[in-house]
């Protein structure tokens, strides 16, 4: 049992294939030293007179390439992107285990990274994740007040739903599902509540869009409502993708004016 846990904690790795070229985008790779020592890899996109820096962040197993879509439509608005891989991710370096906090860790590193090598006035960080790169963003934004606006897009509510909705799939029995559920959490380092973007969203100082589509069987258009709706007070806007399964981030792309619109009344592009 423990063994079938810690193999959970490795997402399957898939590299990058293709590049920004194929969509026509200049671009450099990049490697982001973290305070632990790994290597983030990286995607820079550099605009021309840049309003803010969008840093994009993949799901569970994806990569910086499966987020090259939702780079068009930014890059066009005038934003900076980095399009990063989490460790264990892409080309960037192994760990010893992913985590949503994890994956909010190495977003942090690339907020660092930017801050210290862009020349001008003080940038602007808009922050994109999907699936569990959302949950991430989340969690970090809700941690600092140097972020300018945020995209959570198929966002799941709470991680214990998500994880309670996968033990029923595969018909874990009740007394083991609990005791595997209070394990994660001592091996993360963190509560599912202090981390539950349910939670976190609320906390986060900027605007926020959430995104989600309606066709999402794996997080299903329940947890976005109740990731709007827990936030009283808070205004969370939302985005709704008609037909859009998890993956489906291609169907948000061609929503992607809908976005910059959201980014404008952030006041972080033209």
């Amino acid at each position: 049992m423990l063994l079938a846990i810690h193999i959970g904690f490795h997402p399957p790795r898939r590299v990058e294939r293709g590049s920004p070229a194929d969509f026509g985008l200049p671009y450099r790779e990049i490697n982001i030293p973290t305070s632990k020592g790994s290597r983030l890899f990286a995607w820079w996109l550099p605009a021309t007179s840049p309003s803010a820096t969008a840093i994009l962040l993949h799901g569970w197993g994806g990569n910086a390439e499966l987020m090259l879509p939702l780079a068009l439509p930014l890059h066009r608005a005038g934003l900076n992107v980095l399009l990063l891989d989490s460790r264990n991710h892409g080309r960037s370096d192994s760990a010893s285990f992913s985590s949503l906090p994890r994956f909010a860790e190495d977003a942090g590193e690339a907020i660092n990274w930017v801050k210290t090598h862009t020349s001008g006035p003080p940038v602007r960080i808009v922050l994109l994740g999907h699936s569990v790169g959302a949950g991430a963003v989340l969690f970090e934004a809700s941690r600092r007040h140097d972020i300018s606006a945020v995209i959570s897009i198929a966002a799941f509510a709470h991680p214990e739903w998500m994880m309670r909705r996968y033990f029923k799939r595969i018909c874990i029995p009740e007394p083991f599902a609990c005791w595997t559920l209070r394990y994660v959490e001592w091996i993360i380092g963190h509560r599912y509540d202090e981390i539950a973007p349910m939670h976190t969203a609320c906390r986060v100082a900027c605007p926020v869009l959430l995104v989600h589509g309606t066709a999402d069987e794996t997080v299903p258009l329940t947890d976005a409502l109740a990731i709007r709706d827990n936030c009283n007070g808070r205004l969370l806007e939302l985005l709704l993708i008609e037909k859009a399964d998890h993956d489906s981030v291609d169907k948000v792309e061609e929503h992607g004016n809908q976005l910059v619109v959201f980014l404008a009344r952030a006041g972080v592009a033209g």
